[in-house]
């Protein structure tokens, strides 16, 4: 009987919305058919709302008003369903109705979000992460840039957890790092004329700057598959400068100690010694004085011997898996011992022009084998200039040249062969005369 009464008062509603529409009533029609999908909702007749979403929009020159007034009405019952196969069927409704529609993009995308994490919760991380790729939000004009930022980021975070890198990284391209230095102060300009009108997020969207942070832990995880130090150092380095972060010091320590490990395990280049040099002058430092020290250490052009700076940092070294962020990865030990001894490669590089190979060894702790290996890996890295001269085992150092000095040498060599030469004709026009001079006589 409540099912005969329904179809019954559904079906005046579907006179209502035919009269509406074919009369171009845009308010009357958007009403009809709200009062259809709440019907429906009322009696629980979910088979009979979906039937009814997907009619309403089939409707013969059915107004793009009222598409979207029953995707956004039909999107508030989605949570109110019994059960989670009612709740799919729902979603897969609204979504088959809102494709390639322009006008419902930002509803198919939370749709597809909704969707997304139905599978998650269910295991399927796959199928999650294929559903999300589907979307390309950063072409919608009218969604709120908080909302973007957020599902490109769960689109990142579907793939690292697939393991599905390479795809990551694309995905991970498409938020600039800037757009979280943007001042979130200033007043939003208003709208020209013929603009889209940008939506407001949703209340459950993160803020901007804690977008910020899980932006940059998703980068930490995408660069501690391939061990780049130098980046996870540079994501810690972003994290650390949040408001959020900085005033709290149980926030702030371990983020800083992990700055400090990582500028250690990053091989030495211009952009890792300026982050070293800046991590110094950092006056937070001050409350980790083991940390000030190793980094200390490695601005200083001293050579560190390894088995007492491990026996000084092993404790803090293994210490770091309980903190924020975890361990420092599998090969980090080994990693630190590399640094270690590249340092003091160079630190020799500097106050030696020639070297034995034998006395380089005992300088660097390491065999003969091992220490002509690590300087063959620094020459071809080309992180410094020098040659072996293997049967007499010396190693000679030089500085590394740049264009314009090596084009002064070519030019100095040049001035100083053209002057010999000036000379030499002198020379030999002098002693022509000279011998001419005598024939005369």
């Amino acid at each position: 009987m409540q099912e005969e009464n329904l179809d019954a008062s559904v079906d005046s509603l579907l006179n209502v919305e035919k009269q509406m529409r074919l009369a171009g009533d845009v308010a009357g029609t958007k009403k009809a058919v709200i009062d259809i999908v709440e019907l429906c909702y009322k009696a629980r007749a979910w088979k009979t709302l979906n039937d009814q979403i997907v009619l309403l929009s089939k409707r013969r020159g059915q107004l793009k008003q009222a598409v979207t007034a029953v995707v956004q009405k039909a999107m508030q019952y989605i949570d109110d369903t019994p059960d989670i196969e009612t709740r799919i069927e729902l979603i897969k409704t609204l979504n088959n109705v809102s494709a390639g529609k322009i006008y419902v993009e930002i509803e198919r995308a939370r749709l597809i979000k909704k969707l997304a994490e139905i599978k998650e919760e269910q295991g399927l991380i796959s199928e999650a992460a294929d559903l999300m790729q589907e979307i390309a939000v950063e072409t919608f004009g009218a969604m709120a840039k908080t909302e973007k930022i957020a599902f490109i980021l769960d689109q990142v975070r579907l793939c690292l957890d697939r393991q599905d890198y390479v795809r990551a990284q694309i995905l991970s391209r498409k938020i600039s790092p800037r757009v979280f230095d943007a001042d979130a102060s200033k007043g939003k300009k208003k709208p020209k004329e013929g603009d889209n009108v940008v939506e407001e997020a949703p209340a459950d969207i993160p803020s901007l700057l804690e977008l910020k942070r899980i932006y940059y832990e998703l980068m930490i995880r995408y660069h501690s598959h391939n061990n780049d130090y130098l980046e996870i150092c540079r994501s810690y380095k972003a994290i650390y400068g949040i408001p959020s972060v900085k005033e709290d010091s149980a926030q702030w320590i371990p983020v800083l100690r992990k700055i400090c490990w990582y500028l250690v395990l990053s091989p030495h280049d211009p952009m890792q010694s300026s982050l070293l040099n800046s991590t110094l002058e950092d006056k937070n430092l001050s409350e980790l004085p083991s940390f000030h020290l190793l980094l200390k250490q490695l601005v200083t052009m001293e050579v560190i011997h390894w088995a007492s700076l491990w026996e000084m940092y092993k404790v803090e070294f293994e210490n770091e898996k309980n903190l924020l962020g975890g361990s420092l990865g599998t090969e980090a030990e080994e990693d630190l011992k590399l640094r270690i001894i590249e340092h003091n490669i160079l630190v020799v590089s500097k106050y030696y022009s020639r070297i034995t190979l034998k006395r380089l060894a005992d300088l660097l702790c390491l065999s003969l084998q091992e220490a002509e290996k690590h300087l063959s890996d620094m020459i071809v890295s080309k992180a410094l200039v020098a040659k072996i001269d293997r049967p007499i085992g010396i190693v000679s150092f030089q500085t590394a040249k740049g264009s314009n000095d090596m084009l002064n040498s070519w030019s100095m060599n040049l001035e100083k062969l053209l002057d010999l030469v000036e000379k030499s004709c002198h020379q030999i026009h002098k002693e022509t005369m000279v011998h001419k001079a005598v024939l005369r006589a």
